[in-house]
């Protein structure tokens, strides 16, 4: 890679760093192209040669931070032999990222029912992920006999990650919107640990 290639990586960097920032401190809807250009001190002209709009940019700072969530969680669950330890990672993990990063998502959580297909293909990419990873913890736990012997790990890891973005509070009732209210966040991640309980010992002899 040439020093002009390395030198734009560093720049496209910088502005996905300087963007997450402000559309986590102020929102998608309350960010705009000139306050990043001029957290950056950088031009208008130049931030759009990077990214031509900011619904680009936000996608691609989702996209960066889908990545790192996924390293985490993909580096940790591999040291992970436990199976339960492995299931209450991933709960925990995912409940301070949404915790952490909830300002951020402000644009799916008002545009849920129209998102652009893009942001869609990376919560697909990240479920997927997530199967494979929670899929591959149950067999080697089976292969340690420790739980039965299961024959389509992956089809069950589905319907229990079906289950899991399915848990609500009481007081949310049945809203359209599947994306929780802050207020809701801790409520579920108790509801889903214990879920994860029952799921567990359901494998077990």
């Amino acid at each position: 890679m040439n020093a002009g290639s390395d030198q734009q990586d560093l720049k496209k960097e910088k502005i996905l760093e300087a963007a997450y920032e402000q559309f986590l401190h102020y929102g998608y809807s309350k960010t705009t192209m000139n306050e990043i250009a001029g957290a950056l001190s950088m031009s208008k002209a130049l931030l759009y040669y990077y990214f031509p709009d900011k619904s680009e940019l936000y996608i691609a700072v989702t996209r960066k931070l889908a990545t790192e969530y996924l390293k985490t969680i993909e580096d940790k669950i591999a040291q992970i032999t436990d199976l339960k330890e492995a299931f209450v990672f991933q709960i925990d993990n995912h409940h301070d990222f949404i915790v952490k990063n909830y300002n951020f998502f402000d644009f799916i959580r008002l545009n849920e029912q129209n998102l652009p297909d893009t942001i869609w293909d990376i919560v697909d990419q990240i479920r997927q992920t997530e199967m494979d990873l929670l899929g591959n913890a149950i067999i080697s736990e089976a292969t340690r006999g420790k739980i039965k012997p299961v024959d389509n790990p992956r089809e069950i890891i589905d319907l229990l990650l079906d289950a899991l973005n399915g848990v609500r509070v009481s007081s949310a009732g049945h809203k359209k919107n599947s994306f929780p209210r802050k207020e809701h966040l801790d409520e579920i991640h108790k509801k889903r640990l214990l879920l994860v309980d029952i799921f567990i010992k359901g494998l077990k002899y």
